[in-house]
């Protein structure tokens, strides 16, 4: 597969997500998950070195993770989704949230919708914003680097939450929210249908910026290895736009508003 069927646009389009098996070869996960080891500093026969929950990564641009996000049926996909060449290359990828077995719980496990640029403290992401026009952000993107079950720790998303969330954002205008702000209004999706993000590794999950997810505890005995990148725009989405212009992401927003 080259590109994305038209079943899978108007899927991603409902539900706020689409599921890309293959998406890079086991070849490059298994290199990137050898470097992500490494970087972990534990070993990856003795458990008794996993001491935390999770452990997180920033962005790495080693040749495997390039590899891993410029295939040519992700460059397809982020051209039908976000507008063809209305995105930033990705020269890295990151962050890592890796998740190990654990009898300690984890503390990040809220939902929640990333946020896509600085508030007044570029520093403190908790004042990151998420604006209507999704600023800056055009997916939130989940690459699998090792197989992930039910039992290892994957990302919950909240099916047709993108909708909800561009009303919750369309009266606050081009300031937004900030990511506090915006979680603290999320008790509308409480009773939204659930899908957890499993996989093989080398898939990727294409998710629309307004979805609400979040982590969970790892139950099973294998560390899960995945990315949560950001695809960055060149241009925000424009929902002024007459229909035949506009891309699955701004049709997704301009459907929740109409709801």
């Amino acid at each position: 597969m080259e590109e994305l069927t038209i079943e899978q646009i108007n899927n991603f389009v409902i539900d706020g997500f689409i599921k890309i098996e293959n998406a890079f070869s086991t070849e490059i996960a298994d290199d990137c998950r050898g470097l992500l080891w490494k970087a972990t500093r534990c070993d990856p026969n003795n458990p008794d070195s996993w001491t935390r929950p999770v452990i997180r990564i920033g962005e790495l641009g080693l040749e495997p993770f390039k590899k891993a996000a410029n295939t040519l049926i992700l460059h397809n996909a982020f051209d039908q989704l976000v507008g063809k060449d209305n995105w930033l290359p990705r020269l890295t990828l990151g962050s890592f949230p890796i998740r190990f077995p654990n009898k300690e719980q984890a503390n990040d496990t809220g939902w929640h919708v990333d946020a896509s640029f600085a508030g007044e403290d570029a520093n403190n992401y908790l004042e990151w914003r998420i604006n209507i026009h999704s600023k800056a952000r055009g997916l939130l993107m989940l690459f699998l680097f090792s197989d992930v079950t039910e039992m290892d720790a994957p990302t919950i998303i909240k099916v047709g939450s993108h909708f909800k969330v561009a009303k919750i954002l369309e009266p606050e205008g081009e300031k937004g929210l900030s990511f506090v702000e915006l979680a603290q209004r999320l008790d509308a999706i409480s009773s939204m249908e659930e899908i957890v993000a499993t996989g093989k590794a080398g898939t990727v999950y294409l998710c629309h910026p307004f979805i609400v997810h979040a982590a969970q505890n790892h139950y099973g005995t294998t560390p899960r290895f995945m990315a949560q990148p950001p695809l960055l725009t060149k241009n925000d989405f424009n929902l002024n736009k007459i229909d035949t212009l506009i891309c699955p992401v701004e049709k997704a927003i301009l459907i929740g508003l109409r709801m």
